[in-house]
C-alpha cells in the first residue's frame, strides 16, 4: 500500500509539474489571475431545484484535523478502532429511502456519493493533493483534478486511497502483512449546460474497493478477566487468524434537466446503476481456545464447510427516474415516477458429504421490481419563511411524508416512514447464518424542532429536539441475527452546537443527549460531548495563519452494538458496558496562500488512567499518534 501511494503522489506531482509549464496564464504584469475566485462549484441539486449557485470551492483549514472530515460523511460514528474501518452511525438517524436496499452499510461513509458531488466551473484547470500520514499507520490520500473542456462543459477525476496498520496482535504477522485495512475508491464527473441555458447534464461514475482484515475483536478467556489486562496491543490475542472482508461497489448516475418553459416547467431524467458486492472468506476455521477453558467457536454455526468459508452476496440495482418540476420566486413543486428494478445473490462454498476435499457452490438468489411515484411543494417568502411538504410512495406497500414549517431561524417537522426490511434482514445465506424471514414493515415517527441563529456579535447557537417513536422495530439481537418486536421503541432527545469567540480565542461545543429508557434495542450514548478550545490568527510572530488548541471527544457510557463481520451488521450486546473515556487531541494547522497542513497529536490522555478504551465491544480505540496532513491547491 505504501509503494502505491508513493507512485500516486510522485505521478501526480509529475502531472501538475508539466501543467504548471505549460497552462499557466498570466495578466498583463505577469501576476498569475487565476485562485479560489475563479474556481467554482455547483450541486446538481441546487440546479434541479432552480438555484445555479455557484460556489467558490473550500480552502479553510476549519476542522481540517478533524478525522471525521476526512471522508465523505462528517456525522458521528461508531467504528472498529481504526480509520477505515466498519462504521455505523453513532447517533440515531431517521431511514430516508423507502423500498428494496440491499443492507450491507458499514463502509458508507468511504465511498464518494454520487448524488452530492461537487460540480466545478473553472477557468483554469484546478487540482489538489489531500495526503494524511499518522503514526500508528494510518494514511489517506485524495487527489481531484478539474478543468473546463468549454466555458460549459466541465470534466473531473478523483482518486482516493486509505490504509491502516494493525493494531492487535501486529508481532504475529502473516502473508498479508501487518496490513488492516485496504480502500481504493475513484470518480469521473462532467456537468454540461447548453448555450441557450435549457439543458443541464450531470454524469458521475464512483468507486470503492475495500479490504479489511477481520480480527474479530481482542480474544476474551472465558473465565473472570480484568478488561485492563486486554489491551496489550501488538502481543493481544484476537479472535480471527485468517478472516477478511472485500467490498467492490460502483455506481453510474445521469442526471437530465430540460427547461420546458424556463424555470417555471423543467422535465427531468435520472438513471443510477448500483453494482456491489461482499465477499467474506476465513480460510483458518478451528476453536478459539479461551485460556484452560473448553474451546469455543467464534461463529455460532457452520453449516456448509467445517474448514473454511467463502461467502460471497452481490447485489444489482437499475432505477429510473422521470418527472417534472418548477419553481418561481414565491413556491416550487417537483413531481416524478420511479422505476426500481433488484436482484441478490448469494453463494457460499459446500463440502461433498464423503468428500472431505471436493467442494460445490451452494446459491440462492431473489429479484425485485418496484414502481414509486413522488412530489415535493415548497412555499418560500425570500429567505424568512417557509412551508414544505414532500411524500414518497411505493405503490401497495412502503411511504415516506414529511412536513416541514420555517421562520426565520425557528424550524418544525413532522415525519412518518412506514419501511419493508432491507433485503439482507429478510434474506440470507453463508456458512454461519441462514434465514429467510417474513418481516412487516416498521414505522418510524419523528418529530423535530430546531433552533438557530447568533446571539450578539460573539456567539452563534444550534439547538434541535426530538422524539422518535419506531413501530415493529427490525434489529439484529444478541445472537446477530435479525429480530423483530411487537413493541415499540421510543426515544426522544435534544442536541446543541454553540460558538463563542473572545478576540482570537473560539470555544465551540456539540452536546447531544438521547434518552433511550423506552428504547432498549436501540443502543446510543445517552450523552455525547465534542468540545474544542483554539487560539485562531497570525502564529509564529506571523509568519502564517492558522489554529493552534485541544479538542475532546467523549461519548457516555453505554452498552454499544458489537460487529458481525460474516453479514458486515453490528448487533446488540449486553455482555460489556463501554466505559465513559475522552480523547484528547492536540492541534496546530496553518493556512500558507494555496497550502493547508496541519499537525496533530491524537489521543495524548493515553494511559494517564486506563491504558485504553474500547470504540465497539472487543475493539479497542487508537493509541497516540503523530499525525500529519497536508492539502495542495493547484488553480493554473
Amino acid at each position: 500500500m505504501k509503494k502505491t501511494l508513493f507512485v500516486a503522489f510522485i505521478l501526480l506531482l509529475s502531472l501538475l509539474a508539466t501543467r504548471h509549464v505549460h497552462a499557466q496564464i498570466v495578466d498583463d504584469s505577469t501576476k498569475v489571475i487565476y485562485s479560489p475566485k475563479t474556481t467554482l462549484q455547483l450541486y446538481e441539486n441546487d440546479v434541479l431545484e432552480g438555484r445555479y449557485v455557484e460556489e467558490r470551492i473550500d480552502t479553510t483549514i476549519q476542522n481540517f484535523n478533524n478525522e471525521r472530515y476526512w471522508y465523505h460523511d462528517t456525522t458521528y460514528y461508531q467504528h472498529l478502532g481504526n480509520v477505515g474501518t466498519a462504521a455505523q452511525p453513532l447517533l440515531f438517524k431517521a431511514p430516508d429511502a423507502i423500498g428494496v436496499r440491499f443492507g450491507h452499510n458499514a463502509f458508507d461513509r468511504y465511498a464518494y456519493d454520487p448524488y452530492n458531488l461537487n460540480y466545478y466551473n473553472t477557468r483554469s484547470p484546478y487540482s489538489h493533493l489531500f495526503y494524511v500520514q499518522g503514526g500508528q499507520g494510518e494514511q489517506l490520500f485524495e487527489a481531484i483534478y478539474a478543468r473546463n473542456i468549454t466555458p460549459r462543459w466541465n470534466f473531473g477525476v478523483a482518486y482516493q486511497l486509505l490504509a491502516a496498520q494493525m493494531q492487535l496482535n501486529s508481532n504475529s504477522v502473516g502473508s498479508r502483512g501487518n496490513r488492516l485495512i485496504d480502500h481504493e475508491g475513484g470518480k469521473i464527473f462532467t456537468h454540461y449546460r447548453s448555450k441557450n441555458d435549457k439543458y443541464d447534464l450531470f454524469l458521475n461514475y464512483t468507486s470503492l474497493k475495500v479490504e479489511q482484515i477481520e480480527q474479530g475483536g481482542v480474544l476474551v478467556p472465558r473465565s473472570t478477566t480484568p478488561l485492563d489486562s486486554l489491551f496489550n496491543y501488538e502481543t493481544q490475542s484476537v479472535n480471527l487468524q485468517q478472516a477478511a472482508t472485500q467490498e467492490n461497489r460502483s455506481h453510474l448516475h445521469l442526471l437530465h434537466v430540460y427547461k420546458l418553459a424556463a424555470e417555471n416547467l423543467k422535465l427531468y431524467h435520472m438513471l443510477d446503476g448500483h453494482l456491489q458486492k461482499d465477499a467474506y472468506s476465513d480460510n483458518a476455521l478451528q476453536p478459539v481456545i479461551s485460556g484452560n477453558d473448553t474451546a469455543v467457536f467464534f461463529y455460532p454455526n457452520v453449516f456448509f464447510n467445517k474448514a473454511r468459508t467463502n461467502d460471497v452476496a452481490a447485489y444489482r440495482e437499475l432505477q429510473n427516474v422521470f418527472g417534472l418540476t418548477g419553481n418561481n420566486k414565491l413556491s416550487s413543486y417537483k413531481a416524478y415516477a420511479k422505476l426500481r428494478n433488484a436482484r441478490v445473490k448469494y453463494s457460499t462454498t459446500e463440502v461433498f458429504a464423503k468428500d472431505s476435499v471436493n467442494e460445490q457452490l451452494v446459491e440462492a438468489d431473489k429479484a425485485y421490481n418496484q414502481l414509486f411515484v413522488g412530489g415535493q411543494l415548497r412555499l418560500f417568502y425570500e429567505n424568512k419563511a417557509e412551508l414544505e411538504i414532500e411524500g414518497e410512495f411505493q405503490l401497495s406497500k412502503d411511504y415516506r411524508v414529511r412536513g416541514v414549517a420555517r421562520l426565520g431561524g425557528l424550524q418544525a417537522s413532522l415525519e412518518r416512514v412506514l419501511l419493508s426490511p432491507s433485503v439482507t434482514e429478510q434474506f440470507l445465506l453463508s456458512n454461519h447464518f441462514r434465514w429467510d424471514n417474513d418481516f412487516n414493515s416498521s414505522v418510524t415517527d419523528r418529530a423535530e424542532v430546531l433552533y438557530s441563529g447568533k446571539l450578539g456579535e460573539r456567539q452563534y447557537v444550534k439547538l434541535q429536539a426530538n422524539y422518535t417513536n419506531i413501530k415493529r422495530y427490525i434489529f439484529y439481537n444478541e445472537a446477530a441475527v435479525p429480530q423483530q418486536l411487537s413493541a415499540n421503541q421510543r426515544l426522544w432527545g435534544a442536541e446543541l452546537s454553540h460558538h463563542i469567540r473572545f478576540g482570537s480565542f473560539h470555544f465551540e461545543n456539540f452536546v447531544a443527549y438521547t434518552n433511550t429508557d423506552e428504547a432498549d434495542r436501540v443502543r446510543v450514548p445517552e450523552w455525547l460531548l465534542d468540545s474544542k478550545l483554539y487560539f485562531q490568527g497570525a502564529l509564529f510572530k506571523n509568519a502564517l495563519y492558522g489554529q493552534f488548541g485541544v479538542q475532546a471527544y467523549m461519548p457516555g457510557g453505554y452498552y454499544a452494538d458489537a460487529y458481525m463481520p460474516v453479514t458486515q451488521q453490528f448487533f446488540v450486546q449486553d455482555a460489556i458496558k463501554l466505559d465513559t473515556y475522552p480523547v484528547l487531541d492536540v492541534f496546530i494547522t496553518a493556512d500558507i496562500k494555496t497550502v493547508n497542513v496541519f499537525l496533530k497529536m491524537s489521543h495524548v490522555n493515553e494511559g494517564l488512567w486506563q491504558p485504553g478504551y474500547f470504540t465497539t465491544p472487543y475493539y479497542p480505540g487508537m493509541r497516540r499518534s503523530f499525525i500529519f496532513g497536508i492539502k495542495w491547491m493547484f488553480f493554473d
